[in-house]
């Protein structure tokens, strides 16, 4: 039975002023989806549209004449990869659909619309590999290149790279370390003559906090000691020492004041007062005889201030803006001097690291470069059974070529698969993209697809395809049994995902899930082209024309019918 929940298909693909088309949308279903139509009618270039929209290279010729601009657009079920690529490139995502658009103008330029907001070619380029694999007639998209085929070879034998992911990420992280360690220690080394040099320069210099501010005090006192000593001087004496002096006069005030006082008792806080006063006087003439006294107007302790204080803005000048910052300059500096001394035994530590994640990667590796080469043996020789039950005579091999070199360590392995092949007699083997033929090249994906579908469904760890796969023209050069068994291949490979193929062949059409027809008509002196879903009665009306040219007999028709009952 045909699955309904096919998981992650394309569900509708329209095009405008696109080649002969004017208006085209199919909605698409789960399974095998086959197009066919009289030769000429455009079924490829529904094909090419949705090359074009997994970012294939467009051309101003698709354009159709007299438009001013060709859209594709199509619809796809999300899946969370897709998601991921919407996310890196700052795209919001639309639900669980992603909505595709490409707009050619005839100017040549073009634009690109990912869920309605613009985008470029690269992230098409990019979402591809999630949502479609197409092998067109034009061309083969890049899709299935050798990281492809070893994803393909991977899921035929079960295999998981979680592991070796595990292991790669852990040697990476150990070498950033020691990258890391490395980089700063040369750094580091080339700064330690300068910091050797910092520390001490600030640590002859033997600092003290503030002692700057203290010395200008000092500096100024000496530069005006001869000042300061009259002024101080000419103070006491004008306060005490002198006859006229405030002291004086206060004493002979305090004594009329006591006289008062033992008459009117009101006067005695006054004289109380006059006596505290004479008390303060009495402090500050002394405070100022004995600054005067230490005055010391010595031209040697100057010129040792003023060379102290030169020493200290020399140093603050070059290592912070306070002696303070000066200090704590050379602190820092003398700390990361001794950091570099116990470098070596860090990176010690972290070279024996490195060399324990290496050696946990090449084990893993190893192990699944085995796998991979058992896994490439028996693929190939279920494939090569494959395609030449599809009309072909190959002879086909998957080679795995291993490098311990760490340039080719990655989280898949060190492995590099690739698909070869040699499609006649006596030639050699050849990368698969090299083979000549579009159809062959159909016809070899095709094989490759079912033999891995039909050993993952016996596979306990069946993994899921997030892909729609698309043939065209997968027929050329191929009828009868040939093209049964590619039919038969066809409807297999639907059943676990979505399939859409272009044919020519009755016998291929016979299989179809969802059966268009690709229709080109004139009208109004211009050819247009029409796409449109078949019900039942019409499809087997379509194998019978398949089958008998123009003129569609009873006897095609029952014909017809009798196939499409047998390929159910």
């Amino acid at each position: 039975m045909l699955r309904s929940d096919s998981p992650f298909m394309l569900v509708e693909l329209r095009a405008e002023n696109y080649a002969v088309i004017d208006h085209a949308i199919a909605v698409f279903g789960p399974g095998l989806n086959l197009l066919t139509g009289e030769t000429g009618a455009g079924k490829s270039i529904l094909v090419d549209a949705l090359a074009l929209l997994m970012g294939g290279k467009a051309s101003t010729e698709i354009v159709r004449h007299g438009a001013d601009k060709a859209v594709v657009a199509c619809v796809f079920e999300s899946t969370p990869a897709a998601e991921a690529v919407l996310e890196e490139n700052g795209i919001d995502a639309e639900g669980n659909e992603i909505i595709l658009r490409r707009e050619i103008l005839s100017s040549g330029k073009g634009r690109v619309f990912v869920n309605n907001q613009p985008a470029t070619v690269a992230v098409l380029r990019l979402l591809a590999p999630e949502l479609a694999l197409v092998h067109a007639q034009s061309e083969t998209l890049s899709s299935f290149d050798q990281t492809q085929q070893r994803i393909l070879l991977d899921r035929f034998a079960s295999i998981s790279t979680e592991d070796v992911a595990a292991a790669y990420e852990g040697w990476r992280a150990a070498q950033g370390k020691l990258d890391e360690l490395l980089t700063n220690e040369q750094d580091r080394l080339r700064m330690v003559d300068l910091w050797s040099y910092q520390a001490t320069e600030i640590g002859a210099a033997i600092l003290v906090a503030g002692e700057d501010e203290a010395l200008e005090t000092e500096k100024r006192v000496l530069a005006n000691a001869e000042k300061l000593y009259a002024a101080a001087m000419s103070a006491f004496d004008q306060l005490y020492e002198g006859g006229a002096s405030a002291e004086a006069a206060l004493r002979a005030a305090g004594r009329n004041l006591d006289e008062l006082a033992r008459y009117d008792a009101k006067f005695n806080e006054a004289a109380q007062q006059i006596e505290s006063a004479r008390a303060t006087i009495s402090d500050v003439s002394a405070t100022l005889r004995d600054y005067a006294e230490r005055i010391n107007a010595s031209p040697e302790r100057l010129e040792e201030i003023e060379d102290r204080l030169a020493l200290l803005d020399r140093l603050k000048r070059k290592y912070g803006k306070t002696v303070a910052d000066v200090i704590a300059l050379g602190e820092e500096v003398a700390r990361k001097l001794a950091e570099v001394e116990d470098r070596d035994e860090t990176l010690k530590v972290l070279r024996a690291a490195l060399a324990k994640s290496a050696a946990s990667y090449r084990q893993v590796s190893a192990s699944l470069s085995e796998q991979r080469k058992a896994a490439g043996a028996k693929l190939a020789k279920l494939a090569e059974t494959q395609i030449n039950s599809l009309a072909m005579k190959v002879r086909f091999e998957i080679s795995v070529r291993s490098s311990e070199q760490e340039s080719a360590w990655s989280a898949h392995g060190w492995d590099e698969v690739e698909y070869r092949i040699a499609t006649n007699p006596g030639e050699p083997m050849k990368p698969l993209h090299e083979i000549a033929s579009g159809g062959e090249m159909s016809r070899v994906m095709l094989a490759l697809k079912v033999a891995v579908e039909e050993a993952s469904s016996k596979s306990r760890k069946k993994l899921p395809t997030p892909r729609t796969l698309v043939f065209d023209e997968i027929d050329i050069g191929i009828g009868g049994r040939a093209a049964d068994a590619v039919g038969q291949k066809l409807k297999a490979l639907g059943r676990a995902q979505q399939v859409l193929c272009v044919t020519h062949l009755p016998q291929i059409a016979a299989f179809a899930d969802q059966h268009f027809v690709v229709e080109k008509k004139e009208d109004h002196g211009r050819t247009k082209m029409h796409i449109r879903l078949l019900d039942d009665r019409a499809r087997t009306h379509e194998v019978a024309r398949m089958l008998s040219g123009a003129k569609v007999t009873e006897t095609s028709l029952q014909h017809a019918a009798q196939m499409i009952a047998t390929s159910r």
